[in-house]
């Protein structure tokens, strides 16, 4: 009984990320931007309580992976945004939610969710981990490459000249790399379908706007 419930309250987690995906794809693409994406931190938000819910962060070594995966993401893009290292020259627009010195607060989260995510979707694969690091790694920089497209019509954030630089991308790959090399020496593993769908849904809805805004 309590195994049922547990697989009905997943389902129910799972449904209301994707709920919340292709509601704001329909209701962007039919012309209620602002609405929407304006809603980005509550969509951001609602994802990280279901992930820290159903993952689920409940060990010391989880804890502590979340908190440097959290700390480095915010360290890096101030890093960015204050000093125009590791990422190129831009800046945070107003649509992601509340900042400190430029940086959103829920870009820590994103960081750490993101890590956790596709290193979890790896341990589908029977590969060994040198190759589940990597690939981990570049799913981590599809998703951001795809981002980048839509970032600056959402007001997320801009860069200058309005698009990334090579430098972007290396630093996405390089930050990646040694957080999956983290997941892997402290042996984390967590919730593979949820992770599969919270991946999934951010996919498609960034996949879906970067051809909507050729």
């Amino acid at each position: 009984m309590f195994k049922i419930l547990k697989e009905h309250q997943l389902n129910l987690a799972i449904a209301t990320i994707w709920l919340f995906h292709v509601s704001a794809m329909i209701g962007i693409g039919i012309g209620h931007v602002d609405w929407f994406v304006e809603k980005t931190p509550l969509n951001l938000s609602i994802t990280l309580i279901l992930f820290l819910a159903f993952f689920p962060i409940d060990t010391i070594k989880k804890s502590i992976a979340f908190g440097i995966f959290c700390a480095g993401g915010i360290f890096a893009e101030w890093l960015g945004v204050e000093h125009q290292l590791l990422f190129g020259d831009y800046a945070y627009g107003g649509n992601f939610g509340p900042k400190i010195d430029g940086v959103p607060y829920l870009i820590g989260a994103y960081w750490a969710i993101l890590t956790f995510v596709t290193a979890s979707i790896l341990d589908y694969a029977k590969w060994n981990n040198a190759i589940k690091i990597v690939v981990a790694t570049m799913l981590m920089v599809l998703l951001d490459f795809l981002m980048e497209h839509t970032a600056p019509i959402f007001d997320y954030w801009t860069f200058e000249g309005g698009i990334p630089t090579m430098e972007n991308y290396v630093t996405w790959f390089a930050l990646g790399l040694g957080f999956q090399i983290i997941v892997r020496l402290f042996k984390i593993t967590g919730n593979k379908l949820l992770s599969a769908h919270i991946y999934l849904a951010q996919f498609v809805f960034f996949l879906f706007f970067y051809f909507l805004f050729p």
